[in-house]
């Protein structure tokens, strides 16, 4: 099925849609509950406002992207890593993580020297 420059509602339940494709597709506002959406790629997608519970992310990869803001409550981040971001700002479970990692690099020094 091809859908172009056409402005639908489309309401699929109990569907199999693997394989599909969305390219300058507006799905603002949509709604997924209880969908498969692994091994799916994400690029140039804008989730700003976005909501998601319980939500199964394990293994995911995220490059290049604006987290400004984001809130993660009750996650399991086992074996998360973060490398090149940018921290100010940022807090875990109220202690900011840039004034953390100063005072771990520093006793990490002192032990060294």
């Amino acid at each position: 099925m091809k859908i172009e420059h056409e402005k639908q509602r489309l309401d699929a339940h109990d569907a199999d849609l693997s394989g599909s494709s969305f390219d300058d597709v507006n799905l603002s506002g949509a709604q997924f509950a209880n969908a498969n959406l692994s091994g799916g790629g994400y690029r140039k997608v804008n989730m700003a406002g976005c909501t998601m519970d319980d939500i199964n992310m394990s293994g995911w990869r995220v490059h290049d992207s604006n987290l400004a803001g984001l809130r993660i409550d009750n996650a399991n981040l086992a074996g998360a890593t973060i490398v090149n971001a940018r921290l100010d700002g940022m807090t875990i479970d109220g202690i900011a993580v840039v004034d953390m990692l100063a005072s771990w690099r520093a006793t990490h020094e002192a032990k060294s020297a």
